[in-house]
């Protein structure tokens, strides 16, 4: 699962990272500590650009997270689609058509995630509400590079506003997420307490892409799933570090790089 992540990056900063061409011209996005479902995000993806005719432009465009599918009747369910199945992703009604052709990358800085204890795991993977948070901890490359979410984006028509109501299109998007790694974290094979793999975490975690395979996953010339599933492999293992932060990082109202401060220890007790 993904449902809160880190991205403090310049726009100048990643267009340069990504080989972007076009900047999304808009007021730019501040560093974002808690990025939280329904708040705009930044997405690199390729697309034509109407003045520049049909061949497809690198774009850092601003997005909405949650996906509203362009057959909804209304974007209330964007909310709570927020992850999609990299399993399940090329064939679910809400996710095919984007994931045929239109796909992006959603630069972060890492991701956050509460530890869960195997009781509670189950219940949640039945489908249930979890019982009160645990432990949160921030999931961020080794190297600190930036962290590229595979995700998907979709525009949804409202059609009670008139075409030139700058609310009239809504551009939203998704986090792809798959099984979490089960291989030592740098650093935790032997550990006494606390998680030793990303799955000790949670059971799922955001796919991030290596940068060999930003291009790939942004072509718009793949359209076949058989061409564009075997991109959805989890990055190579040890790529990733977890560590425990403050739990304010819990409530979204609060916002600063103090959120993503390592902790010598967890500030609760966790199930292991």
């Amino acid at each position: 699962m993904c449902g809160r992540y880190a991205a403090s990056r310049r726009p100048e900063d990643l267009a340069g990272l990504f080989d972007v061409e076009l900047v999304d011209p808009g007021e730019p996005l501040p560093a974002d500590w808690n990025v939280a479902p329904t708040k705009e995000v930044y997405a690199v993806m390729e697309r034509p650009v109407k003045e520049r005719g049909p061949e497809p432009v690198r774009q850092l465009r601003k997005l909405r997270w949650g996906l509203v599918p362009s057959w909804a009747k209304s974007p209330e369910g964007g909310a709570r689609m927020i992850n999609a199945r990299a399993e399940t992703v090329h064939e679910k009604p809400s996710y095919r058509r984007p994931f045929a052709a239109r796909r992006c990358l959603l630069p972060a800085d890492g991701y956050y995630e509460w530890v869960t204890g195997d009781a509670e795991r189950a219940e949640e993977e039945k489908g249930k509400r979890k019982r009160p948070r645990k432990q949160p901890y921030f999931v961020t490359p080794v190297d600190g590079s930036v962290m590229a979410l595979a995700g998907l984006y979709e525009f949804w028509r409202d059609t009670t506003l008139p075409d030139d109501h700058p609310s009239a299109w809504w551009a939203t998007c998704t986090v792809v997420t798959t099984e979490a790694e089960v291989t030592p974290l740098p650093g935790r094979a032997e550990a006494d307490e606390g998680p030793r793999t990303l799955a000790d975490i949670h059971p799922r975690m955001p796919l991030a892409l290596p940068p060999d395979r930003w291009d790939a996953w942004l072509d718009l010339a793949r359209r076949e799933p058989e061409a564009i599933r075997p991109l959805l492999a989890p990055p190579p293992a040890g790529t990733f570090r977890a560590y425990p932060v403050s739990t304010g990082v819990s409530n979204v109202r609060n916002n600063g790089p103090e959120l993503v401060a390592e902790l010598p220890s967890p500030e609760e007790v966790t199930l292991f």
